[in-house]
């Protein structure tokens, strides 16, 4: 389950608040205890240097040699009593330094006297601490020891001077450093305390307005965008009552006009998906009339046993510009058409009904294939605006004496194979494509079909059908495909071909359209 914005915010505002505190805690703590041991460093030592300045330093000598008390010692040893009484010391005491322990000469214990002429043993540390300040320039510093018998303390020493200036004792003063630790906690725990109940303070604060602007604003943007599909479904905009003049408003404001672009999106792809369906089922019958318009009855002329003839067409959109044609002209004449109109779709597959009419009209009437091409590029030129043309192979062959007539308008070489030979493009000269200007003349030639010739012809769709590296089928492999498999069955040539075209192109588009058309020449029997 998602956690929502509200808790996130909540959770995040507690981690700000704990973060607050640490660092508060750990920058002023750190600040707080050095000012702290500054203070208590110049409390120590202004007490020290006073004694200092109170002991008369020549007098010390004698006491460490006769251990006897006497008036003064008993003086000095009231100030010290009472200067510690007076004040948050453990001890005030003056010892002699040595190298290796120390004597001491006042004490301010329950037993001050038993201490005169004391020696005892540095506390770890209590040797660094003498090099420290048993010297004319002393370095003014407290130092903290934990020791078996004193605890954790604190502790200034500063030297005694004799008449000539040179340090002859140390006055020590001792402070309890758990004392000072427990002040520092101390303050250290208000201080968190106090910033903890401001940071939550404010982050209550912050929460509501945070609420109040935010939280609350997208909680009505959530309900509305969860809402909106039935809203579009029943044309019902959902309020969005948001005024923060801020983002988030603008944001509201965006998601209605967002909501009125769905709306209206919606409405007008309805409106394009209902048209689309439409042109695809006109697209639809299109493509059957003009699948109709061309012979797809094989074998298309069962009583004639001097061929055998089979084609195909396969536009590469719902309609193409190729087409095919084969009828008789009279008992005794044969007409082949193949043609490609250039575009594609639509416009090319209406001129190709225009020129494939035109064509068959003309060539049923009698003459030439030169003159069908000529009577059909004069009516093709006549009003072509879109400038559309139409190459065209056709040829008229004589069945009795397998003699024909081809005139080639710009088309492909058709392929001929002779009888024990194998198949080879037919090269002449070509006529310009026909609906290119009025007038022109289209040349034509002569040939002959012996028993077992095969005619092979086709459109550039078959020659330049393109695999995924752009690299074209070419003429070469078509001939290659063709002697690959000899074949007597126009039906199985053609397929032959279609399979080899498949196979080179693999999962590539197909830009054009495939029209070819197999004519195997039996004569007569």
């Amino acid at each position: 389950m998602k956690s929502g914005i509200q808790r996130k915010v909540q959770t995040r505002l507690y981690l700000f608040a704990a973060m607050i505190v640490m660092f508060a805690g750990i920058f002023t703590g750190a600040w707080y205890y050095k000012d702290s041991i500054n203070d208590y460093n110049s409390l120590v030592y202004g007490y020290l240097r006073s004694a200092s300045n109170y002991i008369d330093g020549d007098r010390i000598k004698g006491y460490v040699e006769t251990l006897e008390p006497d008036e003064y010692y008993d003086e000095v040893l009231r100030y010290l009593t009472v200067t510690r009484n007076e004040t948050a010391m453990q001890l005030f005491y003056v010892f002699v330094p040595y190298k290796n322990d120390l004597v001491y000469v006042w004490q301010t214990d329950d037993d001050p006297y038993s201490w005169l002429g004391k020696r005892e043993a540095y506390m770890d540390g209590g040797k660094e601490a003498r090099e420290k300040s048993f010297r004319k320039d002393p370095i003014q510093e407290i130092s903290f020891y934990r020791d078996p018998t004193y605890g954790h303390i604190a502790c200034g020493f500063y030297p005694i001077f004799d008449s000539s200036g040179e340090p002859v004792a140390l006055v020590g003063l001792d402070l309890s450093a758990n004392d000072i630790e427990r002040s520092f906690l101390a303050f250290i725990g208000t201080l968190c305390l106090t910033i903890l109940v401001a940071t939550v303070l404010a982050g209550i604060v912050f929460y509501f307005s945070l609420r109040k602007k935010i939280v609350t604003p997208i909680h009505r943007l959530n309900d509305a965008a969860g809402k909106m599909a039935d809203s579009l479904e029943k044309d019902d905009l959902p309020a969005i009552d948001i005024h923060t003049g801020d983002e988030l408003e603008a944001l509201a404001d965006s998601f209605t006009k967002m909501y009125g672009d769905i709306r209206h999106y919606i409405q007008e792809n309805a409106a394009i998906s209902a048209e689309k369906g439409r042109i695809e089922s006109e697209l639809n019958v299109a493509t059957q009339i003009q699948a109709d318009m061309l012979p797809r009855i094989f074998p298309p002329f069962p009583e004639r046993k001097e061929f055998d003839i089979y084609a195909t067409m396969t536009p590469a959109k719902e309609v193409g510009g190729d087409f095919y044609d084969f009828f008789m002209v009279d008992d005794d004449h044969l007409a082949l058409v193949i043609a490609d109109v250039s575009g594609k779709g639509v416009p090319a597959a209406l001129f190709m009904v225009i020129a494939k009419t035109l064509i068959k009209n003309r060539a049923q009437l009698g003459g030439s294939p030169s003159e069908v091409l000529s009577y059909a590029n004069d009516q093709l030129c006549e009003g072509n605006e879109s400038q559309l043309f139409v190459t065209v192979w056709m040829a008229i062959i004589e069945i009795s004496t397998g003699k024909g007539i081809a005139a080639n308008a710009g088309h492909e070489n058709p392929v001929l194979k002779r009888v024990g030979e194998e198949y080879e493009p037919v090269v002449y000269p070509h006529s310009v494509a026909v609906a290119i200007m009025e007038g022109l003349p289209f040349e034509q030639h002569e040939f002959e079909l012996h028993p077992g010739d095969i005619l092979f012809v086709h459109t550039d769709g078959v020659t330049e059908a393109t695999d995924a590296e752009n690299e074209l089928y070419g003429p070469e492999r078509l001939v290659e495909a063709l002697n690959s498999r000899i074949e007597e069955d126009p039906e199985k040539i053609l397929s032959n071909v279609k399979a080899d075209i498949d196979a080179f192109v693999k999962e590539a588009p197909q830009f054009d359209d495939i029209t070819m058309l197999a004519l195997c020449w039996h004569g007569k029997k």
